[in-house]
């Protein structure tokens, strides 16, 4: 009797379905498109010649407090007398712009290069640190339970790129040429602190300490610091409202309104005792006009032209103005979009894997991307400094401080407006920011191209590469005497900035190798 075989074929091997990424890995992808996206923005101003006073503080900081940095402080307190009296008392601001001056010529010294390279290498850092801010801010406010657990948000993924398209040279006073190391510091401090209301859900009593102490502190840092406070304000009423849903009841005792409350404890004291004695000191005139503050009837219609000023079309305008011939051709334009595009091209990739959060918190979140545009535009409406330089066209599209804060402001707005057009409209909007931002790029490169041919900017270059290879021959001596003599009949009839050059070079040179910067001029 023969048994009938039956084969049974081989089931298929089912592969599983592929986990999607991790957390950690999605942060960390998110993390180095807010470090990398700047940078290849920014890169083309690399090479720009400091300019203002950073010609002579990056030399006169970095000289005096290389080999004592903890003297900043010391320095600093012992000055401050003299500074409210002028009407410009921000002696934490100060700190702060001293230590950046000092970081920069610490690699000047250390690395060999010109201190024009150094000071914008870390005017990029505050850049970067300010994207990171934003996203923070953005997710701090979106997230209901502990913020790095889940995976972030598509905010969080065209975040980056939309920041770094706005980071614009907009003229000679925007904050990606002047002082932008400490101006993006503080935006990104202003963005953290309110984040760190944001996530509070409890208020313990070293969180009420801290509330009132960094309230005083943000009142004597700088005029974009004070925005600190209404900030964690708005964020933590809105998030409240429109992300957790919490009752009138609810929100108002929460941790993070109490927090912000202390805040203000902290803050009005402060800020309103160092206004009082400014004015008794400035009310006859004379004072830094930087800080002077004016409200009358135009403060009204400079708020809306201020608010719309950060947006990159018209900051390339700026940007380009000196600049013969179509700035929009040759390899910047190129380059910068095939790098920004090869960033893009694995965001989108992971684009289906992120959440989208619903309606209502993206539109808590456009209302706070408004108040954060206005906090940064009424910086610039009620000074005087701003009427002073600028009118008409200017008015709408150079940079000043306030661009710190009206690009993530505007860009916050735009991404939540973005989303809530529909999952459909991202897809699209990365392949625009990455064309904004290549744009940008290539607006940057055509203002270093115009300073490069400044006789100005070519003599501040040629005084930072000679102290960046410092040479103690009598031969580098003679070339650095005829820098200084250049320096000084260029600034002919301003005493000021002649005695500003040379003290600031000769300290640093001293600092750098023992010497004057010109032996000749000491002799």
């Amino acid at each position: 009797m023969t048994a009938q075989t039956t084969v049974i074929p081989a089931l298929a091997a089912v592969a599983p379905p592929a986990p999607p990424p991790s957390p950690p890995r999605l942060w960390g992808h998110v993390a180095r498109r807010c470090v990398l996206a700047p940078i290849v923005v920014l890169a083309p101003l690399l090479a720009v010649a400091p300019s203002r006073d950073h010609r002579f503080n990056v030399y006169w900081h970095g000289g005096m407090f290389r080999d004592d940095p903890g003297a900043i402080v010391s320095h600093t307190i012992a000055s401050g007398d003299v500074y409210l009296r002028l009407g410009n008392f921000r002696p934490l601001g100060r700190m702060l712009e001293k230590s950046l001056d000092l970081l920069a010529f610490t690699g000047t010294q250390q690395l060999g290069l010109p201190v024009n390279v150094t000071l914008r290498a870390v005017s990029i850092g505050a850049a970067v640190l300010l994207t990171l801010a934003v996203v923070l801010f953005a997710e701090s406010v979106l997230t209901r339970g502990p913020l790095f657990a889940g995976t972030p948000s598509r905010v969080a993924l065209l975040l980056p790129y939309a920041v770094a398209a706005g980071f614009v040279a907009a003229g000679q006073d925007s904050t990606t040429i002047l002082f932008g190391g400490l101006y993006l510091t503080t935006a990104a401090l202003v963005l953290t602190v309110a984040a760190t209301a944001c996530r509070l859900d409890r208020l313990r009593w070293w969180n009420g300490v801290l509330a009132v102490t960094a309230g005083a502190a943000l009142a004597v840092f700088n005029e974009p610091a004070y925005f600190a406070v209404p900030l964690a304000t708005a964020a933590v009423l809105i998030r409240g409202r429109f992300v957790l849903g919490q009752t009138g009841r609810e929100l108002l005792t929460s941790a993070g309104v109490r927090f912000a409350g202390l805040l203000w404890a902290g803050f009005l004291p402060a800020f309103a005792t160092v206004r009082w004695i400014i004015r008794g000191f400035c009310a006859q005139g004379g004072c830094y006009q930087g800080s002077d503050l004016i409200v009358d009837g135009r403060s009204a219609l400079l708020l809306p032209v201020r608010m719309v000023a950060w947006l990159p079309p018209l900051q390339w305008r700026a940007a380009t103005a000196a600049t013969p011939g179509d700035w929009l051709r040759g390899v910047v334009p190129v380059v910068a979009l095939l790098l920004l595009g090869a960033l893009a091209a694995r965001t989108l990739l992971l684009l289906p894997k992120s959440g989208v959060p619903a309606a209502r918190p993206l539109l808590g979140l456009a209302a706070l991307g408004v108040v954060v545009l206005a906090c940064g535009a009424l910086l610039a409406t009620l000074s005087v400094a701003v009427r002073s330089a600028m009118n008409g066209r200017e008015l709408w599209e150079l940079g000043w401080r306030d661009s710190a804060l009206t690009v993530p402001g505007g860009m916050l707005l735009v991404v939540a407006l973005v989303l809530l057009a529909g999952r459909r409209t991202t897809i699209s909007a990365l392949a625009a920011l990455v064309l904004l931002g290549a744009v940008s790029a290539t607006a940057n490169r055509a203002y270093a191209d115009t300073v490069a041919v400044q006789r100005a900017a070519q003599l501040d270059n040629r005084i930072a590469a000679a102290m960046g290879s410092f040479d103690r021959s009598r031969a580098g001596d003679a070339r650095r005497c005829a820098l200084l003599d250049e320096a000084i009949t260029a600034n002919q009839g301003k005493p000021f900035l002649q005695r500003r050059y040379r003290d600031s070079l000769d300290v640093a040179a001293h600092t750098l190798a023992g010497v004057p910067f010109c032996a000749r001029a000491n002799r």
